[in-house]
């Protein structure tokens, strides 16, 4: 419940940042300086035949990103960030630790599966819009890269016996890169993620290696 109490005051605080803007003091000198926030429905494929999402699976991130134009105009630039992820994965990989050593099993007749992460991002952005000095609600469309380094994991699976969690494992890929797509009017954008690597570094299920990577779709919102 914490989380969506966050999740909503953010939306509040940007959407006040954004009424608050004073066109007039924007010169011929403006940049596209952001603050994001982006909620996502996190889909996992490339996964082995055996493994299903089931549920919800959900994330969000926030960070800024700093705008360098391109023209004179103004309408083309690159936008380079900083920012903060959370994303949840609920399905029925079961990730386990037995002396040290770390199992993937299908699992069964259980409550709750999911794994979460926590990374750093810094998405990169080539960035078009048809902006000026004195309108800041435009369309845009912002395609690029985005890099990540999962500062955290966490796996929790729930049946009426018990609950088995692990910690950081080895087996997450820390290092994750995909290709980004932002394209919408004003603070309100369609956005995508397609991860390019697999989310786990080793691991297999059943002789079979777990390649499963990562696509994202949501809302982005950008506030000046």
């Amino acid at each position: 419940m914490s989380k969506y109490l966050l999740i909503g005051s953010f939306l509040f605080i940007f959407m006040n940042l954004e009424a608050q803007v004073n066109k007039d003091s924007i010169d011929s000198k403006y940049l596209e300086d952001q603050i994001y926030l982006s909620l996502t429905y996190n889909v996992l494929f490339n996964k082995p035949s055996k493994i299903a999402q089931n549920g919800f699976s959900g994330g969000f991130s926030i960070g800024f990103i700093k705008d360098i134009p391109l023209n004179e105009k103004r309408n083309v630039g690159l936008g380079i960030g900083l920012g903060y992820s959370y994303n949840a994965y609920i399905q029925n990989l079961k990730i386990v630790q037995e002396n040290n050593l770390t199992l993937f099993e299908v699992a069964e007749d259980f409550n709750t599966n999911k794994f979460i992460t926590n990374s750093v991002e810094l998405p990169l952005e080539l960035r078009w819009r048809n902006s000026t000095a004195q309108r800041y609600k435009f369309w845009r469309v912002y395609g690029g890269v985005k890099l990540s380094y999962i500062l955290s994991s966490k796996t929790t699976f729930t049946d009426n016996i018990e609950t088995l969690t692990t910690k950081n494992i080895s087996e997450f890929e820390k290092f994750q890169y995909g290709l980004t797509l932002a394209t919408g009017y004003s603070t309100w954008n369609l956005y995508f993620y397609y991860g390019l690597n697999s989310i786990f570094q080793k691991g297999q299920l059943n002789g079979e290696n777990i390649s499963v990577k990562d696509f994202n779709v949501g809302l982005k919102f950008y506030i000046m």
